[in-house]
């Protein structure tokens, strides 16, 4: 084996004795130095930097130039990468794969938005009204419009209060543009979603979750429809 064949293996070796150490708290909240790591684990300075670069990507780690490298807390780590699925969705016109998002969106959005109700305080209420606000303000087909929509199904994933939900928001956010793209909606259409959203936070401003839940739900069987119509 070469030694460009060596590098990834090494990479992903080192990579895998910090995550053991982070996971048994070795250093506790903070990672040594790249350097003393380097030596500890008897690789080059090279491969620290790409073990501890993968996981600063997996949102693992946070550097600082004056405290050094911090374990960040375990439900900011990245389950779901935002960059793979958007280059799926590059790659991939396949409708499978589009309905399967979906399928994830009607999963958490249901469960979000009836969380969301149980456990919005009155600043989140006044959040989602908020950006409510700019949604039903905003043309549909614009990009001001799509921006105000995104921010709002985030922010019901962030009220739910459940840290995996808002680790889907790659996901969410992925479903939401294959709408966006497929379902090619009439203003009469595009007026309904924006009224089933209000809905939504409506019932959630009212603390009930049962009719959330059903707010949400009517409001992913409008916007599936169209993509099942739209596939071969």
């Amino acid at each position: 084996m070469t030694q460009d064949e060596k590098w990834p293996s090494r990479v992903r070796m080192t990579m895998e004795r910090i995550v053991a150490g982070v996971v048994e708290d070795t250093w506790g909240g903070r990672l040594p130095s790249q350097d003393v790591l380097a030596r500890q684990f008897g690789v080059s300075r090279a491969v620290m930097r790409e073990a501890i670069a993968m996981l600063l990507s997996r949102g693992m780690l946070d550097i600082h130039s004056k405290t050094g490298t911090r374990i960040r807390p375990v439900r900011d780590w990245r389950i779901v990468n935002g960059d793979v699925i958007g280059w799926r969705l590059q790659l991939d016109t396949d409708p499978q794969f589009q309905d399967e998002l979906m399928a994830v969106y009607r999963v958490i959005g249901l469960a979000a938005a009836a969380q969301a109700a149980v456990r919005a305080s009155a600043d989140d209420v006044a959040v989602l009204e908020s950006l409510f606000d700019m949604l039903r303000a905003s043309p549909p087909d614009t990009p001001g419009h799509q921006a105000a929509l995104g921010q709002l199904v985030m922010r019901i994933l962030t009220v739910s209060g459940n840290s995996l939900f808002q680790q889907m928001a790659p996901l969410m956010s992925a479903a939401l543009a294959v709408t966006t793209r497929r379902a090619g909606h009439c203003a009469e259409n595009a007026a309904q979603i924006v009224n089933l959203y209000g809905d939504v936070v409506d019932a959630i401003r009212r603390a009930a979750p049962g009719d959330a839940y059903a707010a949400m739900l009517a409001l992913i069987g409008d916007l599936h429809a169209p993509v099942l119509q739209d596939a071969p």
